[in-house]
Parts: structure tokens; sequence; C-alpha cells
């Protein structure tokens, strides 16, 4: 990609993210000219690999970040709306940074689609989210988590 269309992407993506931490961390790449940095945020989106996505911690589409988190979610959301009316979900979070943010920005988006969440209040490992799905009947669980990934990373992972 030429260095104008990542700055392209790196304008869009921006006009998309509210979250001022994370669009402070993309303005600081852009005022620094780092187009391998640019090129390593937007040659490509975060995809979903074995239950979820993972990815470095920060702006951009190559990025965990809460726009990624909503795009995830709403994909989610419309799956489930195909698949039953209503659908609900239970969502759980670990210590990494941003976990709780991320995973409040996940409640949202499936609220606002008209399921009924269960976000826990604070940190919960994934076995308790699995057995919450099943208590609650929920149709779908989420847990904010990157496990044994280094510390820069976080991910989203669906049960």
């Amino acid at each position: 990609m030429t260095k104008e269309e990542l700055e392209n992407l790196a304008k869009e993506y921006l006009e998309l993210e509210s979250h001022p931490y994370f669009r402070d961390d993309l303005e600081k790449v852009l005022d620094g000219g780092d187009t391998e940095e640019l090129n390593d945020r937007f040659y490509t989106s975060l995809s979903f690999g074995t239950g979820g996505l993972r990815g470095v911690i920060g702006g951009g589409y190559n990025r965990i970040n809460p726009f990624m988190v909503q795009q995830a979610t709403q994909g989610l959301a419309n799956y489930v709306k195909k698949q039953t009316e209503g659908g609900s979900a239970v969502i759980a979070y670990d210590s990494r940074n941003f976990s709780d943010l991320f995973a409040e920005e996940a409640a949202k988006v499936l609220s606002a689609n008209g399921m009924h969440v269960w976000l826990f209040s604070s940190l919960r490992p994934t076995p308790e989210l699995s057995f919450a799905v099943r208590r609650l009947g929920a149709t779908v669980g989420i847990v904010i988590t990157a496990s044994h990934n280094p510390p820069e990373y976080n991910g989203y992972k669906v049960y």
C-alpha cells in the first residue's frame, strides 16, 4: 500500500473510533510518519481465528480496540438474529489492559440489537463464563482475554 492509502485508512479509522486513548495512539503514529507502523496497523483487519479475535492493543484495523470489538460484536449479533429470536449473552473479562472497556462495548452493541446481556461486574475466569452461559441458558458467551499471549495483546473469544 502507498503511504497515501495508509494515511487515508488511518483517517477513516479516526472518524470511527471514539475512545481518546486509541485515537491518540494512532495520531502519534501519523504525526511521526512511521510508514512501517502504519502498514502493520492497516495492511489487513483483525479476523476471527480459533474462537475469536486476538491482537496487539492499539489504534487501527489490525489492532484490538473499541471499534474492532464493536464491529466483531455487531457481526455476532447479526449471526444470532439469523439463528434465533432475541438471543442473550453473558460477557466476562480478565485483568488485561482495556478488558473491562471492551466488555462494556460488546454489551452495548448486543443490547442495542435487542439481546439480553449479563455483564459480570468484575474479573472472572473463562470457566466461570462457560458455567454462566449454561446456567443462564444464554445463546452466546463472550470473554475478553488474551490468555497466554504477551501483555501488549488482548482478545475477544466467543462461545
